[in-house]
């Protein structure tokens, strides 16, 4: 039997909600409110709110300053194609990890875990001298590759978790109607697990588009994303908080816009299996 809610618990659960929404979404509107100011104002004290002098003039030096068009091409070749190759490799494995078990699949898939607790850092060297050597450094290509690699522990583990929700039977029925294992991955296990893959694909998207170490330390100009081309407004002149702020809003911007119209989709793939 469902407990009944009063109305006062549903009050005050609401305005935590509101409070922790506002605490957390606070930042960017801040970033976004000092694009707009000039330079005084944007170090100011006491800080000011809505009440300045609004202009556009960073956008404006921000945009005749940099490409923004070619650092945004960059951020969605890399975010988009490292996710894509990372969901060809790991559908296969995860579907042999959840379906074809054996004794060291447990085992794999922590050492896979443990893969993403070591500081980037600490594998930044062999990397690099690697990208120098085989000529992948500042190319698309060699960020695809490192943000693959990077994120796969993290996409094989999302879709183990979706595809072990999913009756082993169909699978099995499958087989005994003359599937083949190509066939029954493509055409009965990819299209049961749409929401738990949609989610996958969006999460890692996002982890992909605002990767800044890799993107900073592998890359000058011509694969540069968005997170060098706001990290290019930090200079040993001093931090223009304006100019850097109207930067991070144009490459903030578009990974939010695809978060809010998918939201559905993300909440629904994170939590695929958990509700039936």
């Amino acid at each position: 039997m469902a407990r009944k809610v009063t109305t006062q618990r549903k009050v005050i659960m609401t305005a935590i909600a509101w409070a922790l929404g506002i605490l957390i979404f606070f930042p960017i509107l801040w970033t976004f409110l000092t694009s707009f100011k000039s330079e005084a104002d944007a170090i100011a004290s006491p800080p000011q709110f809505l009440f300045f002098h609004w202009t556009t003039e960073n956008y404006a030096e921000v945009q005749s300053r940099s490409n923004y068009l070619s650092h945004f091409m960059n951020s969605v070749i890399i975010s988009f194609g490292s996710t894509l190759i990372g969901l060809i490799i790991a559908i296969p494995a995860a579907w042999a990890m959840a379906f074809a078990p054996t004794k060291r699949t447990k085992d794999v898939l922590m050492w896979m875990l443990s893969t993403k607790m070591m500081p980037p850092v600490g594998a930044l060297i062999p990397i690099y001298l690697m990208f120098r050597n085989s000529g992948l450094l500042d190319t698309r290509i060699g960020l695809v590759i490192v943000l693959t690699l990077i994120n796969l522990p993290i996409i094989v583990w999302m879709l183990y978790t979706y595809f072990k929700e999913i009756p082993g039977e169909i699978l099995e029925a499958a087989r005994m109607d003359g599937a083949s294992l190509m066939k029954e991955i493509v055409y009965v296990l990819t299209p049961m697990a749409v929401p738990g893959i949609a989610s996958t694909l969006l999460l890692n998207i996002i982890l992909a588009w605002n990767e800044a170490f890799w993107t900073l330390n592998l890359t000058a100009s011509k694969a540069a994303p968005l997170t060098a081309f706001i990290a290019s407004y930090s200079s040993p002149e001093g931090l223009f908080y304006a100019k850097l702020s109207a930067a991070s809003t144009m490459a903030i911007a578009p990974i939010l816009i695809l978060g809010w119209f998918s939201q559905k989709q993300l909440v629904r793939g994170l939590t695929f299996g958990a509700v039936k």
